[in-house]
């Protein structure tokens, strides 16, 4: 494949993918998804799993059944209402898919996974607010209330780049986004730099793990090959500022998820979660690095 072809049909890859992931509650025909990406009906399916290393079928319940996984061990949404979300009719159906990809029930996985945990996250660190039931409090004593503010932000348009695989490992992703977005003057000391964070390692395997590097763009901004636009929903977020390290990320979103959100009266919203970063990695020593952490509310 020349190198024009092979840009083309990544950059109409990639826009299918984003639409699945933003319409994953609609019935996603696969004549209208060839559509999206300008292929083919006839030859789409062969395309994708060619280039995605699974069917449209098997991506759209993988994805599905990954945010029934999360909602089980982060809410107390019932089961059957769970199944319908993931579009099963029943409660039966449901139950054999999920114990097929997770190995056991819907009802033993959240019995198992009791400790609050954020949709989205960078480790696996939780917390379990079932040692005390009565009079939990989610703050230790004599440990200072977290520093978190909501922000009401606009919907934000950014040019990115997608990685697939472990979120240790997004490095590479970062280095291909700025050597594209340097040429084109985008790089400056007011750039803002993103991290869209889409999958949970306990629940999605460490080579599907989805995460956006971005950096913002103007409203007219359109794809360039690997390089994708999408918008950033707008709404309230939790904000919380994580000094330190990348890799200890997780012990942040925790935080601000097990502990700060059961005591605000306010609920997670079903969206990525993000990551902007204040200075980089590559000036800055790891115990110094600035990230604010971003997740969405109802």
């Amino acid at each position: 494949m020349n190198p024009d072809t092979k840009r083309d049909y990544a950059e109409r890859m990639l826009r299918v993918l984003v639409h699945i992931q933003q319409h994953l509650d609609d019935a996603l025909d696969l004549t209208e998804l060839a559509a999206v990406a300008h292929f083919s009906p006839y030859h789409f399916h062969r395309v994708f799993r060619g280039m995605v290393g699974e069917s449209v079928k098997e991506h759209i319940r993988r994805l599905r059944l990954e945010r029934a996984a999360q909602r089980l061990k982060t809410t107390d949404q019932p089961v059957t209402r769970t199944a319908f979300d993931a579009g099963y009719e029943t409660h039966e159906a449901f139950t054999r898919a999920f114990r097929a990809m997770f190995g056991e029930s819907p009802s033993g996985f959240r019995e198992g996974r009791k400790a609050i945990l954020v949709p989205s996250v960078r480790s696996g660190v939780h917390f379990d607010p079932d040692a005390k039931l009565d009079g939990f409090n989610p703050i230790p004593p004599g440990e200072p209330p977290m520093d978190v503010r909501i922000d009401k932000l606009e919907p934000r348009r950014v040019a990115f780049m997608r990685h697939v695989g472990p979120y240790h490992e997004v490095g590479g992703t970062w280095e291909k986004l700025c050597a594209w977005a340097g040429p084109k003057g985008l790089l400056g000391p007011q750039t803002l730099f993103l991290g869209l964070c889409h999958d949970d390692p306990e629940v999605t395997p460490p080579d599907k793990i989805r995460y956006d590097a971005c950096v913002a763009a103007s409203a007219d901004f359109q794809p360039e090959g690997e390089i994708g636009a999408q918008e950033i929903a707008g709404g309230d977020y939790a904000v919380a500022t994580h000094r330190g390290p990348y890799e200890n990320l997780g012990e942040t979103y925790a935080q601000l998820c097990g502990k700060w959100v059961p005591q605000s009266a306010r609920e997670l919203r079903s969206a990525p979660s993000f990551e902007v970063y204040r200075n980089t990695p590559q000036d800055t020593a790891p115990e110094d690095l600035i990230t604010d952490v971003h997740v969405p509310l109802v």
